[in-house]
């Protein structure tokens, strides 16, 4: 008989949709928290059938069994870091604010409204449920421009100044910190910036052209979500996670059968020092 040996992993938990193709959702997510290590906990929001550039059917959970989910998860597992992803409806919003209020766990909140296809992923009415009631539990809020735009009531924003004026105003309405992502800017250069207590840190990578970037907002949240997890201060986690996502988009697979298919390497090599 061989005796076991037991190890105590940093744990994070994910609640998100389900997306088949395995580029984004909480099938992105797994990916990256056993990329760094991290045990990777559940709780599913709905099932969605898509594939990069294309999202056919949607169906959510039963409220209930979401909130099961959460609880299960937070009751017997210590939890280091939690981070959400696709919500869809008000109800299900109210659901985790329900189960995260008062919790001491840091909260990533990836706003998922849109995909990169253009589909819509959350119902419109749930977006005063995100700012009232979600987004001030929130350690850091992860939008893309598009995203930032619906949460600013409609402001757009095209150049770097603007993100940086636009995660101020966010940052100060909903009192946490925000990480504004400037991949879909023009120019030769993937800028962030995260907007924290009042201060600005850049980071920036080379645009990778010609790459379809489904789940890159699952994937890059779910790096932050691992670093906390594993005790690294804010800044350093999204240092850290700007360079993985950097390699996985980089370093992307695909595939030709229907047409054309793209996915993220979400265990690419590590790239360079992202500045």
């Amino acid at each position: 008989m061989i005796q076991g040996q037991f190890t105590t992993p940093p744990t994070a938990l994910t609640i998100a949709g389900s997306d088949n193709s395995a580029g984004a959702g909480i099938q992105a997510d797994l990916k990256t928290f056993s990329h760094f290590h991290v045990y990777g906990l559940t709780a599913l929001t709905c099932v969605v059938a898509e594939v990069p550039g294309h999202v056919k059917s949607i169906q959510a959970v039963e409220p209930g069994i979401l909130a099961d989910q959460i609880d299960l998860s937070l009751k017997h597992f210590p939890v280091g870091a939690i981070k959400t992803g696709m919500l869809y409806s008000t109800e299900l919003i109210r659901v985790v604010v329900q189960a995260l209020r008062g919790q001491s766990i840091p909260l990533v909140i990836d706003p998922v409204m849109v995909a990169t296809s253009g589909d819509p992923l959350l119902q419109s009415d749930a977006i005063d449920a995100y700012r009232n009631e979600l987004l001030p539990l929130a350690t850091l809020v992860t939008p893309n421009l598009d995203e930032a735009c619906v949460l600013l009531g409609g402001e757009k924003i095209s150049t770097v100044e603007e993100m940086e004026r636009a995660g101020r105003a966010l940052s100060d309405r909903f009192g946490t910190a925000f990480l504004m992502k400037g991949g879909h800017l023009p120019g030769g250069s993937a800028i962030d910036l995260l907007v924290s207590e009042g201060r600005v840190a850049h980071f920036e990578a080379p645009f990778v052209a010609g790459v379809m970037t489904h789940g890159t907002g699952c994937t890059y949240s779910a790096a932050i979500t691992a670093q906390l997890a594993l005790g690294c201060p804010l800044i350093e986690a999204v240092a850290r996670a700007k360079n993985y996502i950097t390699g996985a988009i980089g370093q992307s697979f695909q595939w030709e059968k229907a047409g054309p298919v793209m996915a993220l390497n979400h265990f690419a090599q590590r790239v360079g020092r992202v500045v």
